[in-house]
């Protein structure tokens, strides 16, 4: 016999797609149809079961873009139905490519309770087990005209300029929304199930895509091959109900047939994916959310054995708020162990960019709300799609009682593959982390039979290890699994030629990926950052969400360091709940769409006028405690919220002040150029506002290489293969443009001013030298008009550095500034935060800023024999998708070049530029609550403890990477001193400090962060 196997496989694909699979719903009867459009922002659900519908029917169109549309279907089911499954079929026409990306419907009961969601893939509604016959039904959608924003068609992205991310856009002058309707109802019926047919379908499913994945060579496929055919066979295309059960007994056999012994193992977790913002704006998240619940919840009524994990906390925050009946079915389902926080975070943040506090708050928030909601301590980090990952995480990960990490998206890499898929996490400090990346690469699985074949050829620790882990269930924009991806499971749970599915949790899988591990002599280590060799333009894009985010941080820090400090000082009381509302709502804008600027223009416009509220807020909670301290008096107080001395001025105190010590020294005109000189450094500014020399005084040393300018702004062409807002593309350096004409450079009596004009742009820089420093200040206004840009300011230093240190999170990292190998020459943009530093074992510099993330380091050696390395900090992006106005308008930003320095030097350094000193009218000093005598242990935060008890929680780090040992005083009488996980809960720890009197002695290694809790010796 002669095998034509593409025919049998062409004859399969028509077959189950034209014949059976509409089979399953083919008796049915119209539903009656009306609707109601919704005039601006979606309603509550009262509103909407109540509105005045009007007629529509099947065809036509609705949905302008961001509107929200209310159906209400109603029918009679017919009496010769009656003992039969009946349900809904309600296609409104969403877009069937990228089912977890925009367009969904919640269904609801008339009495507004949610039953489940509707999206492109998942249209059907249950209505009845066995019906009587002649039972009325009624249904309510609130349905969401989301645009498609990226997806065209399946597999095809489009990265062009485009208007539908913008608000604005929508609103027609009379507050209704403007544009031509998006989609078409396709559907709108009440059916018989047909069960048989439904099975057949997923059989014939199953089969066919292993079927596809096998070898042709493999006697297995041809099996499967074989049995398929018998099945078509045996189906009556004219009668598919009446045949399915004799076409499923042709495939038993294929589908009895027991995985091989070694098969690969598959955890298979449920799981929707659901971006906080990102192509739509928070608003719709809020929403999204609880058609994702709706569904999953809905699902485990009749599945058992289905788990499904929820990994933001902030997203079952606003399911409890804004839906509590919802929430209320999570809850009820988290009982028995199929609904199961997860994550430890509040909202799956950005890790490059986020603060090292603001890490803390996010585990700290997460893990107590579903502490005190669920009643579950987790001890997952579950970070799928972020950016990259810092080297400080796995000791935050510990230090939260977090003891397994999972992410995904470094199999995005575009030089390097990343050798292992299980492994232990190393970071700065050398806590490890057991940790896993999923091989099928992807978070949003479908258990397809392709997802399978690639996770067991993708697995990079065979041998040691046979066991991975799938998160299934359509996401990005939610939705979830599907009955469907749940079938595929059960089939897969043990069948020859195919990896064995199992459904569990993530910690089942963890716990047996480790017990494996252990079995076979353990697993590999990977030490420091995972740095993902892609999307590095998200370090840069959308400056103004950038600076919200910093700024935001830091006045955090004050808040509540000087809200603690008159809480102890003066019995003022302490803002709890302020507090908390302003860091949940920081938090909330670090997740990974939105503090990286890759979100749509709603979504950073809105978060612009977020960040400007925050930033009141936080102003009058400082104002407040700084008066209170202040006192009363004639003169001024100078406070320092840094972690280091200034001026006179203790770290984290208050001092009356008269002088200004750090005032810019005037600048002197020379030649056609200008010199600040403080008697540390001196810097010269030619006629072109270019900086020719940078001299330490105190070292005799240039920091510039001969002939070189410092502080040359650099105009490269912007314009990546794809992910616009998101890449950078290492060709981008082929293109540059030097701007070295200056409109004008003048004096402005403490500093040196300079214009250039640039295409449609304009920069104002002032260049500062405070007196007795070594931080030249670069104050710089931009007016930016460019589009496809990136702008960059570069010091070409003379320095021959082997690598570059970079702040991190309660840290930093060196990388090398070689390409020696495809690892180094990938890392061409990186992350720092406050600081980049380059030196010689004798002498360095700093770059340090007050907004900007993104910076590269490149060495050259010169004809002369000497080496220059050359910093870069980049300063501005144009980017046009997903928003086509990225950047556009006028912003301010700052940093410095510390000439001299080391990296102790630039931490202070950074600190001090991003915690300016506050002058208070009051003649009190205020004594620190507490001190350090080490200038490398550096106090990240003091506050009150969560738990209202009127303790003190000190947070602090060590800095350098070395080991310190230093002396923490109080400035009250000290009861007790014991150490803590980021939850403010007692850890044993004995050897990091001792109390002795009023003193803590402290012992940290290197990079060490250390929480203490300090307990006053009551008064009286």
């Amino acid at each position: 016999m002669h095998n034509d196997r593409d025919v049998m496989e062409q004859r399969l694909a028509r077959v189950l797609d034209e014949r059976i699979r509409p089979a399953v719903h083919a008796r049915s009867v119209p539903l009656d149809v009306r609707i109601w459009n919704v005039p601006g922002e979606p309603v509550p659900v009262s509103e909407g079961l109540s509105a005045p519908y009007g007629p529509a029917r099947v065809g036509d169109h609705w949905g302008p873009a961001w509107s929200t549309s209310w159906f209400r279907v109603s029918g009679t089911i017919p009496a010769q139905w009656a003992g039969e499954r009946v349900e809904a079929v309600l296609d409104l026409g969403f877009s069937t490519h990228s089912p977890g990306f925009s367009a969904e419907g919640l269904v609801y009961r008339a009495d507004g309770t949610a039953v489940k969601a509707l999206n492109p893939r998942n249209t059907w509604l249950p209505v009845t087990q066995q019906a009587a016959g002649g039972e009325e039904f009624t249904a309510f959608i609130e349905a969401a005209a989301n645009p498609v924003v990226m997806h065209t068609a399946p597999d095809e992205l489009t990265f062009g300029p485009t208007p539908v991310g913008g608000r604005a856009h929508w609103l027609g002058g009379n507050g209704y929304r403007t544009g031509e309707p998006l989609y078409r109802l396709r559907r709108l019926d009440l059916a018989v199930v047909d069960r048989e047919v439904h099975e057949l379908v997923q059989d014939l499913d199953v089969l066919g895509q292993l079927m596809h994945e096998l070898s042709p060579d493999a006697p297995r496929r041809w099996q499967i091959l074989q049995a398929v055919g018998y099945a078509l066979d045996a189906i009556d295309l004219q009668d598919v109900a009446g045949s399915a059960a004799a076409a499923r007994t042709r495939l038993a056999p294929a589908l009895a047939a027991p995985a091989h012994a070694s098969a690969h193992r598959v955890t298979a977790v449920g799981h929707a994916h659901i971006d906080t913002a990102w192509l739509w704006p928070l608003r719709e998240t809020v929403r999204k959310v609880a058609r994702t619940v709706s569904n999953v919840t809905q699902l485990m009524d009749d599945h058992p054995e289905f788990k499904f994990v929820m990994s933001q906390a902030q997203q079952l925050a606003w399911l409890k708020e804004h839906r509590p009946e919802v929430y209320a079915r999570a809850q009820e389902k988290a009982k028995t162990g199929q609904f199961l926080p997860t994550g430890s975070l509040w909202v799956e943040p950005d890790t490059n960019i986020t603060g090292g506090e603001a890490l803390v708050r996010q585990f700290v928030h997460g893990k107590r709300f579903y502490l005190e909601e669920f009643g579950v301590e987790t001890e997952e980090m579950w970070l799928p799609d972020t950016f990259g990952y810092n080297a400080a995480l796995p000791q935050l990960m510990k230090l939260a009682g977090v003891r397994w990490f999972l992410t995904q998206k470094i199999s995005w890499n575009t030089t390097n593959k990343f050798p292992h898929h299980t492994f232990w996490w190393e970071g700065i400090d050398g806590t490890r982390i057991f940790s896993h990346f999923p091989p099928v690469d992807s978070y949003n699985g479908e258990l397809s039979g392709a997802e399978v074949a690639h996770t067991v050829r993708n697995f990079q620790d065979k041998g040691p290890a046979n066991h991975s882990l799938i998160p299934f269930g359509y996401g990005d924009g939610g939705g979830g699994p599907t009955r469907e991806m749940l079938s595929r499971a059960a089939r897969l749970r043990d069948l020859e030629g195919s990896a064995r599915i199992e459904i569990d949790t993530p910690t089942a899988f963890f716990e047996q990926a480790h017990a494996e591990y252990e079995r076979n002599g353990g697993a590999p280590v990977w030490s420091g950052e995972l740095y993902l060799e892609f999307h590095r333009g998200t370090l840069t894009s959308q400056l103004a969400t950038k600076q919200g985010n910093r700024r935001s941080e830091h006045l955090l820090r004050e808040a509540e360091l000087w809200a603690a400090t008159a809480t102890v000082r003066h019995g003022v009381p302490y803002p709890y709940e302020e507090l908390d509302r302003l860091w949940k709502t920081v938090l909330l804008h670090q997740f990974h769409d939105i503090l990286p600027g890759t979100s749509i223009a709603w979504v950073h416009r809105e978060a612009e006028e977020t960040y400007a509220a925050v930033a009141r807020e936080l102003e009058e909670l400082i104002g407040s405690a700084q008066r209170t301290l202040a006192g009363t008096g004639d003169g001024h107080v100078v406070f320092n919220a840094a972690p280091h001395v200034r001026g006179g001025v203790p770290a984290l105190g208050a001092a009356p002040r008269s002088d200004s010590p750090e005032a810019p020294v005037a600048p002197v005109a020379e030649g056609d150029g200008f010199v600040l000189d403080n008697g540390v450094v001196r810097v010269t500014v030619d006629a072109r506002g270019l900086i020719t020399s940078a001299y330490d005084l105190v070292a005799g040393r240039e920091a510039l290489a001969p002939g070189a300018v410092g502080n040359l702004l650099q105009l490269h062409q912007d314009f990546p293969n794809q992910w616009d807002a998101w890449d950078i593309d290492v060709f981008y350096r082929n293109t540059v443009r030097d701007l070295t004409e200056a409109e004008s450079v003048t004096s402005t009596g403490n500093a040196v001013r300079v214009v250039r004009r640039f295409g449609d742009s304009r920069v104002e820089q002032t260049l500062s030298l405070p007196a007795g420093s070594r931080r030249l200040v670069i104050d710089t206004v931009v007016d930016w008009h460019e589009r496809e840009k990136l702008l960059k300011a570069a010091f070409p230093l003379d320095v021959r550095a082997a690598h570059s240190t970079a702040e991190i999170p309660f840290g930093h990292v060196e990388r090398p500034t070689h390409t020696n190998t495809s690892w180094d020459a990938a890392k061409f943009e990186v992350c720092a935060h406050r600081f980049l530093h380059v030196g010689e074992p004798d002498w360095g510099a700093a770059v340090v800023n007050d907004s900007s993330y993104g910076h590269d380091v490149t060495r050259d050696v010169r004809p002369d024999g000497g080496t220059t390395t050359t910093v870069r900090v980049s300063l501005l992006r144009a980017a046009r998708f997903p928003d086509p106005d990225q950047d556009q308008g006028t912003h301010r930003l700052g940093y410095a070049l510390v000439i001299g320095a080391d990296v102790t030097d630039a931490t202070r350094e950074g600190y001090h530029f991003n915690l300016p000193e506050r002058t208070v009218p009051g003649a009190s000093p205020v004594a620190p609550l507490v001190t350090v005598d080490h200038e490398g242990v550096v106090v990240e935060a003091v506050k009150l403890t969560d738990d209202r008890s009127g303790d003190l929680v000190v947070r602090l780090y060590e800095s350098r990477g070395t080991r310190a040992h230093a002396t923490l005083t109080t400035g009250f009488p000290l009861a007790s001193v014991f150490a803590t996980d980021l939850l403010e809960r007692p850890l044993d720890d004995p050897t990091s400090h001792r109390h002795v009197d009023d003193d803590v002695e402290l012992a940290l290694r290197p990079f060490q962060i250390l929480t203490l809790r300090l307990r006053a010796t009551p008064s009286g």
